[in-house]
């Protein structure tokens, strides 16, 4: 298929900062782009081709959207999966698969599909509603502590909660839940896996992810790893494992525990750019979302060698602002040596909102961290 400077559409559904970054990949290329989010505002307008505005769980309005596009990709899992069936049985090529994004969207079903495929996961019970977690506390089916994930609809922390006790549980909503067992890891990790439709496969350097601990979000995300070289493997063979379980084409971001005893556990999966990838622009010779479109249009992947060290560092809204968006000693960070900043086009902040990200490079992981720790700090994420 001819894709360069012809009529071959690629669409996207979603519209914030992953497929704005993924839009600079097509526009190097020449690749027309239909992108579809809810909000007039979305960082992605004005890189694509054509923008619609339009909800993402409503089924006539992605089955619409999908006329005239050729090969239909995601930035976000919360979209109408039966809709992209629909397409798909329209003939447009979906990746990733309606049935690969089912299964991701729900925990309760993506951990019981770890279970089948006998990918190592943490131990959890599913419930139905939140009445049925209760119970099972009260007969002592369910024992504190333990970390309750919503169903459906989670992201940047948000359907995570630790639950030490009863009183935890007061303010969660009633629907479908996951309850899994704590467990006491030494870090996490990450590994981003790209695979095609004819099967090549190739895999991002492993990285470190460090989290804040009331946002439940990135904070620092660090490649390569600060771990052993066994460990590497053990993480990268079960990050393949998941990606062929999944058949999944595109790319597969494989969060994981590493326990204080070695052992590798699957926390999660996202079927696409993720943001523990988002060094890679600077870091790599291929980024993700260069990586992710050739995937999805099954050509060649790139080296994904890594050039330098580097440490990514989010940059959230901060606590205590919410409204037009002001960031602080920017100046003085990009007068900085081996600091990249990358605003993602939010005009409204509120407090640990994702508003763009800082990539530091240097002759090591511990020597940009340290940087990226200076950065955090100076560029604070204000409202005017």
């Amino acid at each position: 298929m001819k894709y360069y400077s012809s009529s071959f559409t690629l669409g996207i559904l979603g519209g914030g900062q992953l497929g704005k970054m993924l839009l600079a990949e097509t526009r190097k290329m020449d690749i027309a782009t239909k992108v579809l989010d809810p909000s007039k505002e979305a960082p992605s307008r004005l890189a694509c081709n054509t923008f619609v505005q339009g909800d993402l769980m409503d089924f006539d309005t992605i089955v619409q959207f999908g006329q005239g596009i050729d090969i239909l990709t995601i930035e976000i899992e919360n979209v109408n999966a039966d809709a992209l069936q629909a397409l798909e049985k329209q003939g447009v090529k979906v990746y990733p698969s309606s049935q690969t994004l089912r299964t991701i969207q729900n925990k309760c079903t993506q951990k019981l599909f770890f279970v089948d495929h006998n990918l190592p996961t943490a131990p959890f019970q599913r419930f139905a509603y939140k009445d049925e977690m209760i119970h099972a506390i009260e007969n002592q089916a369910l024992n504190f502590p333990f970390v309750w994930k919503s169903a459906q609809f989670g992201y940047d922390g948000n359907g995570v909660k630790m639950i030490n006790s009863i009183a935890d549980t007061k303010d969660l909503p009633s629907g479908q839940c996951i309850a899994e067992m704590l467990i006491d890891f030494k870090m996490e990790l990450a590994v981003t896996v790209a695979r095609r439709p004819s099967g090549e496969v190739k895999l991002f350097p492993v990285v470190e992810m460090d989290f804040h601990p009331e946002a439940n979000q990135v904070t620092y995300v660090i490649c390569p790893a600060r771990i052993s070289e066994d460990i590497v493997q053990k993480a990268e063979l079960v990050a393949m494992k998941a990606a062929a379980a999944f058949e999944h084409v595109g790319l597969l971001a494989v969060e994981m525990f590493l326990t204080h005893d070695g052992e590798i556990l699957i926390n999660e999966v996202a079927p696409r750019t993720h943001n523990s990838g988002h060094h890679t622009i600077e870091s790599s010779y291929t980024s993700q979302f260069e990586q992710h479109l050739r995937a999805v249009l099954d050509l060649p992947l790139g080296s994904t060698e890594m050039k330098t060290p580097a440490v990514m560092v989010n940059l959230v809204g901060a606590e205590g602002f919410s409204g037009p968006v002001y960031y602080e000693n920017i100046e003085k960070v990009l007068a900085q040596k081996g600091v990249s900043v990358h605003v993602y086009g939010k005009t409204e902040t509120r407090p640990f909102r994702k508003m763009g990200h800082c990539t530091v490079v240097a002759p090591t992981a511990d020597a940009a961290l340290e940087i990226a720790k200076k950065v955090k700090n100076q560029l604070i994420v204000k409202s005017e």
